[in-house]
């Protein structure tokens, strides 16, 4: 009996010790922090998941952390996972990145793209709608059927509708006949061209390099001037979860990231530094319009 009370508690001590190692090796696993960010979607999902995966591979080989490229499905989500620590930085436009740094407080800005300084929007037209292509503003559009790309784009939304206002001394309601918001700048590409709108105000990156086949019926009706747009945000306290100096060395990987690696995934030559006040005239722009506190 004793041998058999013996057995038996061996059995349960060597389940016991076999669940704490178990136990201790998944508290280990989970205690190691993963490195993760995001982006404004401003094309399909699954597209973004291929364009960041060499994005995800270099930052890990260069931080030796584990990092994880997290998508979102609209503009105002990726500025919700930011505020929440859903993500600790992201590659935002000029109006979202304004947002989360006002969400976030001591989060700021380490680099954009080469091409972001001077970044400008299109208004592109139908072929059909009766206008004509100018250098100049194009009040010919004046009751025409318009639409923007995200509420929440710089580039589709907050600075064509900043000219709009400037330009005509009216809301773009009062301008045109029916203002509309496509989702993306893909989107605003398919409405314009399929003729469900006259007009409509996209990144001229994405139209520039969207097939041609995919944008025929359609064309570009003016060039706003330029702004800043697209930039790289992080939270301030990025020491304190992955050890003293490591915000320093991301800056340095994401400066360094080649320009095959940048044409590649961001669609833009190299990166540079940037820093909050870049972009003190978009934060003034959607403070006027209300879109930021």
């Amino acid at each position: 009996m004793k041998s058999v009370l013996f057995l038996v508690g061996l059995a349960l001590f060597a389940a016991f010790f076999s669940a704490s190692l178990t136990a201790c090796g998944k508290e280990t696993a989970t205690t190691a922090p993963v490195f993760r960010f995001s982006a404004i979607p401003d094309e399909k999902q699954t597209e973004r998941a291929v364009r960041f995966a060499p994005v995800v591979a270099y930052l890990q080989k260069a931080l030796g952390v584990d990092v994880e490229y997290v998508g979102m499905n609209d503009y105002s989500a990726s500025v919700q996972a930011f505020k929440n620590r859903s993500v600790h930085a992201a590659w935002f436009g000029g109006l979202t990145g304004v947002q989360a740094r006002q969400a976030v407080k001591g989060s700021y800005v380490i680099a954009q793209g080469d091409a972001d300084p001077n970044y400008y929007s299109y208004f592109i037209a139908h072929k059909n709608s009766g206008l004509t292509a100018g250098e100049s503003f194009p009040t010919a559009a004046k009751g025409k059927n318009f639409t923007f790309g995200s509420e929440s784009s710089t580039s589709g939304r907050l600075m064509p509708e900043f000219f709009i206002r400037e330009q005509t001394g009216k809301t773009p309601k009062q301008f045109f006949a029916e203002v509309g918001f496509s989702g993306n700048h893909p989107a605003t590409i398919a409405a314009v061209n399929s003729g469900a709108f006259d007009v409509g105000a996209l990144s001229y990156k994405v139209y520039d390099k969207t097939q041609a086949t995919a944008k025929s019926n359609t064309f570009v009706l003016w060039k706003t001037p330029v702004y800043a747009d697209y930039n790289f945000t992080v939270h301030g306290d990025l020491d304190k979860t992955f050890g003293d100096g490591f915000t320093a060395k991301l800056k340095r990987a994401w400066l360094a990231m080649t320009p095959e690696l940048t044409e590649k995934s961001f669609s833009r030559g190299r990166m540079i530094p940037a820093k909050n006040e870049d972009f003190a005239r978009i934060k003034s722009t959607a403070q006027a319009l209300e879109l930021a506190r």
